[in-house]
């Protein structure tokens, strides 16, 4: 796509960085592979910019407190209960 700008010693030295193992073969893609997506990065630079869009406002209803099931009608059908609480299976 674009003529490579990025040196295979560069690469090299991301591949240090990350621990990985490259071979010359690998070293001169990944450095072509580089260049691309670095003139992708100048493609976006060219994008123009927007107006930012109005703040949100919240639209949802306030919070409010009703009545639910006391602890006796919640526990009611649940198939294992202790000491109050829902008692759930093991994980370990």
């Amino acid at each position: 796509m674009s003529e490579s700008v990025v040196d295979p010693d560069e690469v090299e030295h991301v591949a240090d960085l990350a621990r990985v193992n490259l071979d010359d073969e690998e070293r001169e893609r990944f450095s072509e592979q580089f260049a691309d997506i670095l003139s992708y990065f100048e493609t976006l630079d060219e994008v123009p910019e927007v107006e930012p869009e109005a703040e949100l406002t919240n639209v949802m209803r306030p919070d409010e407190v009703e009545s639910s099931l006391d602890q006796d009608a919640a526990l009611e059908n649940a198939p294992e209960s202790e000491d109050g609480f829902f008692k759930g299976p093991r994980v370990s």
